[in-house]
């Protein structure tokens, strides 16, 4: 029987005697995603590529551990639309540090959250609880900034567009509504030019930005592209999975 990298598959018989050298915390959000892709969009991406990319990198010969993907991600920006689940920075930070003891206790000391949520952001947690335990590396990262080597995607999106609709219909095309019953996509920017220049931040609200709940057109989108683009982002995420298993921390900076 082949031990899948997923923990929730896994048996006691299976885990009980496994020297895993980094886990991995799949992190999502529940929220809506047009009107044509599905609120666990986010949850089912981070999932999918998290088990893909555990099993790319065990077959180098890392022991990669996959952990239940947390499917409420922070929607203090979204808290107006109907049924976006919010849970608070301070939230998150709470249950980060009860799987990080709970890691600890079992000798498990590498930690990476895949994110798949633009709302989440957990370097400063990580800073702190980094600092509580020491014995702990601790990583971030977001599949979804992973630089492409070559163009798949017509038009640039941040949210329910042409990429995320791609990939799911490439991953779960059943959950997929017709493009024609898509909204545009279409967004509204702030008027403030610090903002605009990225060098100034406030939370974008939600409602006032889009109408349809999307940033960026999906109506280019294609499983094609969405295969394509799986396959990279799934390959350079096993890679790094497979160099934090491997890497001393002592011996990381040159």
């Amino acid at each position: 029987m082949e031990t899948s990298p997923v923990l929730a598959r896994n048996h006691w018989k299976m885990v009980k005697n496994e020297d895993f050298e980094v886990a991995v915390l799949p992190w999502g959000a529940t929220e809506a995603h047009n009107y044509h892709l599905p609120y666990g969009t986010d949850i089912l991406e981070a999932e999918a590529i998290a088990e893909a990319a555990a099993r790319q990198a065990r077959e180098k010969g890392a022991n990669v551990i996959v952990l239940p993907v947390i499917p409420f991600g922070v929607n203090t920006g979204q808290h107006d639309i109907r049924l976006d689940i919010n849970l608070n920075p301070s939230t998150q930070m709470k249950i980060l540090e009860d799987v990080i003891e709970s890691l600890r206790r079992h000798q498990i000391n590498k930690l990476i959250i895949l994110n798949s949520h633009g709302g989440n952001d957990f370097r400063q947690m990580l800073r702190e609880l980094g600092l509580k335990f020491p014995g702990m590396w601790l990583f971030q990262a977001n599949f979804y900034q992973i630089p492409l080597k070559e163009k798949i995607f017509e038009e640039p999106d941040d949210h329910a567009g042409e990429m995320e609709t791609s990939l799911m219909l490439y991953l779960y095309p059943e959950w997929v509504l017709p493009l024609e019953e898509a909204g545009d996509g279409a967004s509204k920017k702030i008027s403030i030019r610090a903002l605009q220049q990225k060098w100034g931040w406030t939370e974008r609200e939600w409602s006032k930005v889009t109408r349809d709940t999307g940033v960026g057109n999906p109506k280019k989108a294609t499983r094609e592209k969405g295969e394509r683009y799986f396959r990279y982002v799934v390959g350079e995420v096993a890679e790094m999975f497979f160099e934090v298993a491997k890497t001393k921390r002592e011996e990381a900076y040159r």
